[in-house]
């Protein structure tokens, strides 16, 4: 079970909250078993406790590289969850293509193509949404 007397987790569970919403993480947390509250912890810790805590970039910064880097990797699940964080942190589409024009160049035509369907079904998706 997680401490939450440990800063770092505090820290991490803030932001992570701040980032994702309150109601994204605990649908996550609810889906918690014992067999993966540990990595739960870790993640929250070092990813949001630490990395996206920083004050080395801004949000809408972490937002683009957190893209390119998943884009990269062919991380299409969690690519779709950040090109929603990336709007709430201040990227535009425009931006998101330009990242994906990166991850041409230096991860393969076809990663930026998958990311690129992956956009366009998330963008889908919000424009419905804001419309009715």
């Amino acid at each position: 079970m997680s401490d939450p007397e440990n800063p770092r987790f505090a820290k991490g569970d803030k932001t992570r909250r701040a980032i994702l919403g309150d109601r994204f993480v605990d649908r996550a947390e609810a889906a918690l078993t014992p067999l993966d509250t540990t990595f739960r912890e870790l993640t929250t810790e070092a990813v949001w406790g630490t990395v996206w805590a920083s004050d080395g970039l801004d949000l809408r910064e972490k937002s683009l590289v957190t893209v390119a880097l998943l884009a990269g990797a062919g991380q299409n699940e969690e690519l779709g969850l950040h090109i929603h964080v990336a709007r709430k942190n201040g990227a535009t589409r425009e931006d998101l293509m330009e990242v994906f024009l990166h991850v041409a160049a230096y991860a393969g035509v076809p990663r930026a193509n998958q990311a690129i369907r992956v956009a366009k079904s998330v963008w889908a998706e919000m424009d419905k949404a804001e419309q009715g």
